[in-house]
């Protein structure tokens, strides 16, 4: 039997209920949930899961030692603070994204982490979306060509949502939000960029949530673009890929998202997630002898308990972070400029 890791769970919403604990639960032979942890049991509003304590003392969880990782899933302005404190704990830890609110925050919670030796990143599940994991695939399969250029798109057709808010709030913003996403991808791919173009806009105004950004990351010959909106009547591709011999384009996102919506799991449903046929990718490329050929590309499987997959092998057999602190700083800065070249329009 191999090593189960005892983890905890500071904070009891969705993002514990929905995007961790069902696919901690797929990994029963590696990891075992001991503790729930949240401030007011009158907000529970999910099942409690059999076996799983659920506490108000977050010192019964920092004072166990069975508990060696522990995973915070609260709002970001709350993420310095526990971080700090599990990490003084003496426990790894995993934290929801965006990561921090500043960079300096960043800074000295990596710089905790790795004085005491333990792992410490936000949560980077979005490497593990099927779409993405697909790209990477055609990329590799050379068919594409030299790359030429990237759009990534991360678009809703929610208007409530930014119409509700009547103030701005940099940790609250879209681009922290969900720029967090994509930007990862993109420093998961192809590292720091040359040079970054920003351009992130409130489209109700001044003094609203910022509902909208575009952001280009130069790469010598390649242009990588991170786009999204919350006015996107109908979403645009999830990635287009262009290289000097072909494009790719896949139309629909991840499945994961929407199946774990409608309370279908990972565990216990082998077609979690999967693409079918009419939702795969279209690549389209010359090959060498200049004959064009189209074809669908059938997507790989997206899964985000690989998040955990990566945090074990650090853990139990001394693998390096896959996501590494160095990318995180670099993805904090750019979301830092984004907000201050927004800042700049208004003056």
């Amino acid at each position: 039997m191999s090593e189960r890791i005892k983890v905890a769970f500071i904070g009891n919403g969705k993002s514990a209920n929905r995007y961790h604990i069902p696919f901690v639960l797929t990994r029963r032979d590696k990891f075992q949930v001991k503790y729930i942890y949240r401030r007011n049991p009158a907000h529970d509003s999910w099942a409690k899961i059999p076996e799983v304590i659920y506490t108000t003392d977050l010192e019964q969880v920092l004072q166990d030692a069975e508990v060696r990782l522990v995973v915070i899933s609260t709002q970001q302005d709350s993420h310095y603070e526990y971080a700090k404190r599990v990490l003084l704990a003496g426990k790894h830890c995993l934290v929801e994204k965006p990561f921090m609110v500043t960079m300096d925050e960043a800074k000295e919670i990596f710089a905790l982490a790795e004085s005491k030796g333990l792992y410490c990143s936000p949560c980077q599940n979005r490497r593990y979306d099927s779409d993405f994991l697909t790209v990477q695939k055609v990329i590799a399969s050379g068919r594409l060509g030299e790359l030429l250029e990237v759009e990534m798109h991360y678009d809703y057709y929610r208007p409530e949502v930014p119409e509700g808010v009547h103030s701005f709030d940099p940790a609250f913003s879209y681009l922290y939000g969900h720029g967090c996403h994509t930007l990862d991808q993109v420093l998961s791919c192809w590292g720091k960029p040359e040079r970054v173009h920003y351009d992130v806009r409130q489209l109700l105004g001044p003094d609203r949530m910022n509902d909208y950004f575009d952001i280009d990351l130069y790469y010598g010959l390649l242009k990588v673009s991170v786009k999204s909106s919350y006015f996107r009547v109908k979403e645009r591709p999830s990635f287009v890929v262009y290289g000097k011999k072909g494009v790719f384009v896949k139309q629909g996102k991840d499945k994961q998202e929407a199946d774990l919506k409608k309370f279908y799991l990972p565990e216990g449903h082998a077609d979690f997630g999967i693409d079918q046929p009419e939702d795969y990718g279209v690549l389209s490329y010359y090959d060498a002898e200049g004959h064009f050929h189209e074809e669908k590309v059938e997507s790989v499987r997206g899964d985000y308990a690989r998040i955990y997959d990566d945090i074990y092998e650090y853990m139990v057999n001394g693998k390096p972070q896959v996501i590494t602190h160095e990318q995180t700083l670099w993805q904090m800065e750019m979301l830092e400029e984004g907000i201050r070249c927004l800042m700049a329009q208004q003056k």
